[in-house]
C-alpha cells in the first residue's frame, strides 16, 4: 500500500503542471534567498515568477523545513 503525500508537498504535482517547472527548479530559485524571512521567499516567488500565493507558500515551506529553516 503506498501513503498519499499530505501537507506542502501535495501541491507539488499541481505546482509541475501549472508552471511548467520541476520542484527543483523552484528550490534552487529560493537558495538565492535562503537567508530571507518566509513571507519574504513566498513575496519572492509572486513578484518575480507570478505563482499564486499557496503554491508559493507550499513551496517555501518544504524548502524550510528541508534545511532546517
Amino acid at each position: 500500500m503506498t501513503e498519499s503525500v499530505k501537507g506542502p508537498a501535495s501541491y507539488f504535482p499541481a505546482i509541475e503542471k501549472k508552471y511548467g517547472e520541476p520542484i527543483e527548479h523552484w528550490m534552487r530559485q529560493l537558495e538565492s534567498v535562503v537567508t530571507a524571512k518566509h513571507m519574504e521567499q513566498v513575496a519572492l516567488l509572486k513578484k518575480q515568477f507570478g505563482i499564486g500565493h499557496g503554491h508559493a507558500n507550499a513551496l517555501v515551506a518544504v524548502f524550510r523545513q528541508e534545511r532546517g529553516l
